[in-house]
């Protein structure tokens, strides 16, 4: 559903895969090998819901932030499938939708500004977690550096865990040329690439 040029609202996540928390935790492989087979437009909803998707009125989110301060930016990077057009887009936590940023599929590079990690290219979608520091460390000062790097964390260990109650998997990666990174994605002054989140369907 578009909303309009350029943004798409994505489908309302939902509240009940099937898998326990427990399961989900046991299972839990890193994967770098990937079948083919695109993500659905479903899957990518679900996915950024569990990284920064908010949970209720007041606009908390399902990764813990200091002081609610919600310094992250995730970007979705993926090639064309039935239901999104390859390129690059932005999460908007609220409304749960879509900016896009870009047009072409930046897979390829990505693995290139990873040094070289040339299975990244082969993933069915890459989440880029970023961050705006200042958003945190306004208020708690050099210590806010520590605990945006930690909210990234929380938000890379809820996707994986919801990866794998949707059958996908995938790992992080945190080994990358931040200029590098920072420009495919075209983050702005003053926002920094922290991981990325690679996942597909397992081969």
């Amino acid at each position: 559903m578009t909303a309009s040029p350029g943004t798409i609202v994505l489908p309302a996540p939902s509240a009940d895969s099937g898998w326990s928390l427990e399961r989900a935790v046991a299972a839990r492989r890193s994967v770098r090998t990937f079948a083919a087979g695109s993500i659905t437009l479903a899957e990518v909803s679900q996915l950024l819901w569990a990284a920064q998707g908010v949970t209720d009125a007041s606009g908390l989110r399902t990764a813990p932030s200091a002081g609610a301060l919600y310094p992250l930016e995730v970007y979705v990077v993926l090639g064309q499938t039935r239901e999104l057009a390859a390129g690059i887009y932005r999460y908007e936590p609220r409304p749960h939708r879509l900016e896009r940023r870009g047009a072409e599929d930046r897979r390829a590079a990505l693995a290139r500004a990873a040094h070289g990690q040339d299975w990244i290219a082969a993933a069915g979608v890459i989440l880029a977690i970023t961050a705006i520091p200042a958003r945190t460390t306004r208020k708690y000062g050099e210590r806010g550096v520590r605990y945006v790097h930690m909210e990234a964390g929380h938000a890379a260990q809820n996707t994986l865990l919801q990866a794998m109650a949707l059958g996908l998997g995938g790992t992080v990666v945190g080994a990358f040329d931040d200029a590098a990174v920072g420009a495919i994605l075209g983050v702005a002054r003053g926002e920094e690439p922290l991981y990325l989140v690679v996942l597909g369907r397992p081969a």
